[in-house]
């Protein structure tokens, strides 16, 4: 079973979302928030396995509301919806600590696939839409001039798992990496958990921008 808090400022919106998760036996809704401070308050008191949050609410808003509660250390993960694909917002969820994004307007399974992923550690994020999203985020993130070798993170990664890193950093699936470097696709599970741990990434899209932040990936680098 897993729990899921929802957070959106529109009555009718955070409605339908509950009908439809309550629709299906392997989610259970354990509460609802209007604004991201009310969402704080409750992720810390209810403790659930996903936050569904909205970005644009009055006062608090779920950026600000999805870096408090990652910094708190619950064990929530933050799925985030949004109305654009490309909203500048997104950026700044994922920067925060949220697990993935969906677009509003997703479809019923995709909304419960996704909240299974994140529950289950995963993103949500197709491949080529990770692309779309670092290459902007890459294009409007300031230089830094660091070279990636001298981060400490990297230093205890396998040759092995840092060409998996460099992978996962270019929107690869699990297939994918399989196929390149001609890996099982169990073996490359294996090598993603160890990466993930090694840099102390909470998830697949934490990694993505962490390989960004060090430069170890960039925009249309294959």
């Amino acid at each position: 079973m897993t729990t899921v808090l929802i957070v959106d400022d529109q009555p009718l919106q955070r409605y339908g979302f509950r009908i439809l998760l309550e629709s299906v036996p392997e989610t259970d809704v354990v509460g609802e928030a209007a604004h991201g401070a009310e969402a704080v308050r409750k992720a810390a008191e209810l403790r659930p396995d996903v936050v569904l949050m909205d970005v644009r609410m009055p006062g608090m808003d779920g950026i600000e509301a999805t870096r408090r509660i990652v910094a708190a250390g619950d064990r929530s993960r933050i799925l985030v919806l949004t109305t654009f694909d490309l909203d500048e917002y997104v950026h700044a969820a994922l920067r925060a600590g949220a697990s993935g994004f969906l677009l509003k307007d997703a479809r019923p399974e995709e909304l419960l696939a996704g909240i299974r992923a994140v529950a289950a550690g995963d993103a949500v994020i197709a491949p080529a839409l990770t692309r779309r999203i670092l290459d902007e985020y890459a294009r409007n993130r300031p230089a830094t001039g660091r070279d990636p070798d001298e981060d400490p993170r990297l230093t205890s990664l396998t040759d092995r798992e840092r060409e998996i890193l460099e992978a996962i950093g270019k929107g690869w699936t699990n297939g994918e990496i399989a196929a390149h470097f001609v890996l099982s696709e169990s073996t490359v599970k294996t090598h993603v958990g160890r990466v993930l741990a090694k840099i102390g990434a909470r998830d697949r899209i934490q990694a993505v921008i962490f390989a960004y932040d060090i430069g170890l990936a960039r925009p249309n680098a294959g």
